[in-house]
């Protein structure tokens, strides 16, 4: 199912700067024109694989270093995600939890055209022992799409505090179905997938585009905030901050009476200067339809969380590590679409 929006215009404002006392200039930043236009929407469920297959990792706490080290070998008998080409591109990722944010997350190389990858790559975490000891280790595999259309092929969950550390032996583990846990934020709003795409002007060719593109993919949502035995209606909101005018909001449609909505609603703003992307953040909202008021549900806030917009303090510009590892990682691979699972949060 897809949805289409007509064309919107958007506009991102600088902060004017207002000018010292005895100044005889008005000291101004100028205003960059941004106009929008949501484009189309992206439809089909890209994680419908079974889990299968197991994979071989060791894990061992470097003392001296103060290092938390996952050892990944290999996989064997993935799930095949092309079933027509007979082939899955398979790369493994790994959280720290329940604070995913905190940590942020690692992944090893892909490996194409094989469901039995061999990596032999060490994932660190510079982590205090203590502290390591109340969390939990999510390994997940999944099939790397260049679309973004990235598929889950399978998890283990491994609680630390009962972990034998004697054990640095490389040992196998099922791949399982995904679990709640692995995909609750640290306040349990859900999660969010989504794929986010910066276009450079005149990367595609001679004056094309015109102007940067940033291009928003929100997928799906899952385990939302049940607020009625019913379930919940809801939608997502977006602006581009720091404009939080009506040309620069834009929705998708409303999922009814669904705790794990799946929207694939792609929403394109183009008029971004390379520039702006430090000073910009791409606020995602959820949001619980109601006919008098809508509840607000969470959200994620994606750009560099340096306090500062334009050289002016602003408190929206309050990234987690791991939504600013998100939008750093867009920044530097253009044109490529980068895939995200990210935790929900109070704003």
């Amino acid at each position: 199912e897809s949805d289409t929006a007509s064309e919107v215009s958007f506009r991102l404002n600088r902060h004017k700067k207002t000018p010292s006392t005895g100044s005889h200039s008005s000291d101004m930043a100028s205003v960059s024109s941004v106009s929008g236009s949501v484009l189309s929407v992206y439809s089909g469920d890209f994680g419908s694989v079974d889990a299968q297959g197991t994979v071989e990792f060791a894990l061992d706490y470097d003392e001296k270093n103060r290092e938390f080290q996952v050892h990944v070998s290999q996989c064997k008998d993935l799930a095949v995600v092309d079933e027509k080409k007979g082939r899955s591109d398979p790369y493994v990722k790994t959280y720290l939890l329940p604070d995913k944010a905190r940590m942020g997350k690692r992944k090893t190389s892909v490996k194409k055209r094989t469901v039995n990858p061999i990596y032999n790559e060490v994932l660190r975490y510079k982590i205090e022992k203590m502290v390591l000891l109340i969390q939990k280790l999510n390994l997940s595999v999944w099939h790397n799409d260049p679309l973004g259309r990235n598929s889950f092929l399978g998890e283990i969950e491994i609680d630390l505090a009962s972990w034998d550390w004697s054990n640095r032996k490389l040992n196998w583990y099922p791949l399982k179905p995904r679990s709640l846990s692995a995909v609750n934020g640290v306040d349990h709003r859900g999660v969010m997938s989504l794929s986010i795409k910066y276009v450079p002007p005149g990367s595609l060719g001679p004056k094309n585009p015109p102007s940067g593109e940033v291009h928003i993919w929100v997928k799906d949502v899952k385990d939302l905030l049940q607020l009625r035995p019913c379930g919940v209606d809801s939608f997502v909101k977006c602006y581009v901050l720091p404009d939080t005018s009506k040309k620069s909001y834009q929705k998708t449609r409303v999922i009814k009476r669904d705790t794990n909505p799946v929207f694939n609603h792609t929403i394109v703003y183009d008029g971004f200067h390379t520039e702006d992307l430090k000073d910009a953040c791409v606020e995602l909202t959820v949001w619980d339809h109601e006919k008098l008021t809508n509840h607000f549900l969470g959200g994620i806030r994606l750009g560099l969380g340096t306090g500062l917009s334009y050289g002016i303090s602003v408190d929206w510009m309050d990234s987690t590590q791991e939504e600013v590892a998100f939008w750093q990682e867009m920044m530097l691979a253009a044109n490529e679409w980068i895939e995200g699972l990210l935790p929900l949060r109070s704003l």
